[in-house]
């Protein structure tokens, strides 16, 4: 996570992580444009609009949504861990780009990894919690 400059244009980068997901974002400066896996982020995402506000949020926060361009390399999971993940990824850039973006992204809680993940499988179970039918006799 730093800020490097290539050809004049500095980048700032960020990772985000959420369950099995892992987004490597750069911040460059732009028009706002969405990119992920060399794809624009309407297709990758399907036209979803709940991923996409959500991939936003921590720009519309600080009011830079038309500032920046999001480039994105995002592997692992499905289509919501990586929305969250960029989110996160998205967030700490921000923070790279001014110290002073990082109250106003911790308050509305886009700084915050979530810690939830698939809680692994026992033995003598089906799954993580499901036990075979009981019977008495």
């Amino acid at each position: 996570m730093q800020a490097t400059e290539s050809q004049d244009k500095v980048v700032y980068w960020g990772t985000g992580r959420r369950k099995s997901s892992v987004a490597r974002v750069r911040l460059v400066p732009g028009s706002g444009q969405l990119i992920v896996n060399d794809k624009p982020g309407e297709i990758y995402f399907n036209r979803i609009p709940g991923y996409l506000q959500a991939i936003k949020a921590p720009l519309e926060t600080l009011g830079l949504e038309n500032e920046y361009d999001i480039l994105v390399k995002a592997h692992g999971g499905g289509l919501t861990g990586q929305s969250d993940a960029v989110k996160l990824g998205v967030a700490r850039a921000l923070c790279q780009l001014a110290p002073e973006n990082r109250q106003p992204l911790k308050i509305e809680g886009y700084l915050t990894r979530d810690p939830r993940a698939k809680e692994r499988k026992k033995y003598g179970l089906h799954k993580a919690r499901k036990a075979p039918q009981y019977s008495k006799r």
